[in-house]
């Protein structure tokens, strides 16, 4: 069962649209779904909103420490309200997984990602659940920084919401502990193709009636002169 939610990002209008803020994207939407509102707690620094779903209490958190002491705010929630590692989920961009696609996954090391990587610490143990977001790779490492800090394509951005919208459908799998359920869910990234549409049928000809006279073949009606 999942406890505690938290999406990752940077606090501030500069940063709303970037990359780097998916998990906040993706923490809003849960929010309104759940009829929650995140709102600032000081002692836990961050957002901070309380929803109930499958008859339990579900922490939603989006820390406004900046990304690198993300840790900070998570493992104050989950230390005052006794939530394990193990019943928390950390939503967060991903330059390995394609914008369009959406990854669960369950411990494992942080990959350079800074916000993971204060989580690390300050939880003292990898052994949360992480909700990849992807939003491609630059292809060039030293890109990487201006990357994340930059607001996606068009393209991307829709990829992006998309794959939110379908990985949001998993949230009551994912608050319920079901995560096989909610990994069949999230890691389906292609809807199913579309059926081709039925041929039309050919429209029969329109039979002349009793005594009229069927134009000659190759006769075409003649249209009213434009001099």
């Amino acid at each position: 069962m999942i406890r505690l939610i938290a999406g990752l990002g940077n606090p501030g209008p500069d940063y709303e649209h970037t990359r780097h803020n998916a998990g906040f994207w993706w923490v809003d939407e849960a929010a309104r779904l759940l009829g929650a509102h995140l709102q600032m707690e000081r002692g836990h620094f961050g957002l901070v909103a309380r929803a109930n779903a499958a008859g339990q209490s579900v922490w939603l958190v989006e820390p406004q420490t900046y990304m690198n002491r993300s840790g900070q705010s998570v493992a104050s929630v989950a230390r005052f309200f006794k939530i394990a590692p193990e019943e928390v989920l950390v939503v967060h961009d991903e330059l390995d997984v394609a914008p369009g696609e959406v990854k669960l996954k369950k411990g494992g090391g942080h990959a350079g990602h800074n916000g993971l990587r204060d989580i690390h610490a300050q939880l003292g143990s990898p052994d949360y659940w992480r909700l990849r977001i992807g939003i491609g790779h630059p292809g060039n490492k030293n890109e990487v920084a201006n990357w994340v800090l930059k607001k996606p394509s068009p393209d991307d951005r829709i990829a992006i919401a998309q794959a939110m919208d379908r990985s949001l459908k998993a949230l009551p799998h994912l608050i319920a502990g079901e995560m096989d359920k909610a990994t069949a869910l999230i890691h389906t990234s292609k809807p199913p193709r579309p059926k081709p549409p039925r041929p039309q049928r050919p429209v029969p000809a329109v039979q002349p009636a009793d005594g009229a006279a069927a134009p000659a073949p190759g006769a075409e009606r003649s249209s009213p002169a434009t001099d």
